[in-house]
C-alpha cells in the first residue's frame, strides 16, 4: 500500500511527458486549440468545486428575494410622487453637494464608472462575453439569466421613463457635465449596472463559496460597478438623486423575479450539464486529488 502512491505519481508523470511529446509534434494550431481546452476544462473543475449544493443555493437565493420584493413597493411609490412633482427640492440640495468637490481625480473617476453605459458596443460586449464564459463553465442556466435580465432591463427602462415622463436636470439648476437625451426616470445606467454586474454579484454569493481569487475579484468588481455607478450619475448632472434611488429600486425587484424563476429552473435541472459531463469531470477531479 505505501508503494502505491508513489506509482501514481510516476504514471501521472509518464503521462505528462508524453502529453508534452504529443504537443511538439503537433501542429501550432491544433496545440493551441488543445491548451485552451485544458484552461476550460481546468475552470470547470475549480467553478464545479466551489459550487454550494442546491439547498444552500435556494436559502441564500430567497434571503434576496425578500429584500427585493420590498424594494418593488418602494420604487412604486416614489415613481408615482416623482411623476407628479418632477423637480424635487432635496434633488437639486443633493445634486450640489455631489458637485462641491470637482477635483481632476473624482471628475475623471466619475466618467470612468459611467463610461460602460454610453458605449452600447461595450455594454453588449460584456453581457455576451459573461454569458459565454459561464456556458463554456457549465453554467448554462446562469448565461441565459445573464443575457435575457439584461435585455428585459432595458424594455423596463423604456417603458417606465414613458410613463412617468419625467425631465432631466436642468443646466440652469444644476451643473450638467454629461449631456444626455431622453426622459430621466429611472436611470438607465443604474438599471443596467445592476442588471448585469448585480447579477454577477448575487451568482457570486449564491452560487460559490470559499476564498478564491476568481471569486473575490467577481465581487469586488461586479459591486464596485453596482455601487459606483448611482453617485456617477448624479455628480454628471445626467440623473436626479430619485431617479438613481428608483432605478436601484425597479431593478433589485426584476432581479429578484428572476431569480424566482432561475431557483426553480436550477431545481428542476433546466439546461443542467449531462451526466456523463459530469462524471467525467468529477472523476477528473477526484485523479487530481493528492494522496495523503
Amino acid at each position: 500500500m505505501p508503494d502505491l502512491p508513489r506509482e501514481t505519481e510516476q504514471q501521472k508523470l509518464h503521462r505528462q511527458d508524453k502529453r508534452a511529446q504529443d504537443r511538439e509534434n503537433m501542429p501550432a494550431s491544433k496545440r493551441v486549440e488543445d491548451e485552451a481546452q485544458e484552461v476550460v476544462q481546468e475552470a470547470r473543475q475549480d467553478v464545479a468545486a466551489a459550487r454550494l449544493p442546491w439547498y444552500r443555493r435556494l436559502k441564500r437565493g430567497y434571503i434576496f428575494l425578500g429584500v427585493y420584493a420590498a424594494l418593488l413597493v418602494l420604487f412604486a411609490l416614489l415613481a408615482t410622487f416623482v411623476h407628479f412633482h418632477p423637480v424635487l427640492g432635496v434633488d437639486v440640495t443633493i445634486t450640489r453637494a455631489f458637485q462641491e468637490d470637482q477635483t481632476p481625480w473624482l471628475s475623471w473617476l466619475m466618467n470612468a464608472v459611467s463610461y460602460i453605459g454610453y458605449q452600447d458596443w461595450l455594454s453588449v460586449g460584456l453581457v455576451l462575453l459573461a454569458a459565454v464564459i459561464f456556458w463554456l463553465l457549465d453554467l448554462r442556466l446562469e448565461a441565459v439569466t445573464i443575457a435575457v435580465v439584461y435585455a428585459v432591463s432595458g424594455l423596463l427602462n423604456l417603458l417606465v421613463k414613458i410613463i412617468v415622463a419625467r425631465p432631466r436636470p436642468n443646466a440652469s439648476v444644476v451643473e450638467v457635465f454629461r449631456h444626455a437625451s431622453g426622459l430621466s426616470f429611472p436611470s438607465g445606467h443604474v438599471m443596467s449596472y445592476v442588471a448585469f454586474w448585480g447579477l454577477l454579484f448575487t451568482f457570486g454569493v449564491i452560487l460559490f463559496d470559499g476564498r478564491r481569487w476568481w471569486r473575490i475579484a467577481l465581487l469586488v468588481i461586479s459591486g464596485f460597478f453596482v455601487v459606483m455607478v448611482g453617485p456617477s450619475r448624479i455628480y454628471l448632472g445626467a440623473h436626479w438623486a430619485s431617479d438613481v434611488l428608483g432605478a436601484y429600486l425597479i431593478e433589485s425587484a426584476l432581479l429578484g423575479i428572476a431569480l424566482l424563476i432561475y431557483l426553480q429552473l436550477d431545481q428542476r435541472g433546466v439546461l443542467a450539464a449531462s451526466k456523463e459531463h459530469t462524471w467525467f469531470s468529477a472523476k477528473k477531479m477526484a485523479r487530481r486529488k493528492p494522496h495523503r
